[in-house]
């Protein structure tokens, strides 16, 4: 919960999906989706549960192929940030979110270079609201870029977070052992994304 990888958020995209078959009522994924953005930003795409381009508070979904095998070390420093007081800092501001400006990356990706190379471009806009309701963001992004073999590095969703990606699973692995031997306190975590092949739908 509140660790920007959407664990409360895919616990109630599952009760939506799961009550709407229990009580027989026949609704979309699209009007699912418009019930659960009341709940949380990421409900939404949890309950399409595809890869896709997400945009605003997470209303606008573009529907992407799957993407290419991933190994990956998740890092929270030992923190939870609520979603809304991310957003309130990030407003407060006066910065703008850059994604809704920005072409939306195009798939499908077959390799982890052209998925890293749309992600860059993409960008993370709540990153330094972010950061500055929880400094030790930084230092989680400042220890996965240090691993030799970490080709990409960002904070997840509003955070706190942290992920990078890794040529092999076994240079995931050691990077995490490297991370967590460095950090204790920290949840620090080696993962290996395997999406579903699905083509976007209407």
């Amino acid at each position: 919960m509140a660790s920007g990888i959407g664990g409360g958020s895919a616990d109630a995209a599952a009760t939506l999906v799961l009550l709407n078959a229990l009580w027989a009522l026949g609704l979309s994924d699209s009007a699912l989706a418009e019930v659960g953005l009341a709940l949380g930003a990421d409900v939404p795409v949890c309950i399409r549960g595809r890869p896709a381009f997400v945009c605003g508070v997470g209303e606008r979904l573009e529907l992407l192929a799957a993407l290419p095998p991933l190994n990956m070390v998740l890092v929270n420093p030992g923190a939870g940030l609520a979603t809304p007081e991310v957003y309130r800092v990030f407003a407060a501001s006066g910065a703008k979110a850059e994604a809704g400006a920005r072409a939306s990356p195009k798939g499908p990706w077959t390799d982890e270079a052209a998925l890293i190379a749309a992600l860059k471009l993409a960008g993370n806009d709540l990153e330094p609201a972010a950061i500055s309701l929880c400094p030790k963001i930084a230092r989680a992004l400042v220890a996965l870029r240090a691993q030799a073999d970490c080709a990409f590095a960002r904070m997840s969703g509003s955070g706190a977070t942290c992920f990078g990606f890794f040529g092999t699973r076994a240079q995931a692995e050691r990077a995490a052992r490297a991370i967590a031997d460095a950090e204790p306190a920290w949840w620090v975590k080696s993962a290996r994304l395997l999406a579903p092949e699905n083509t976007p739908g209407p």
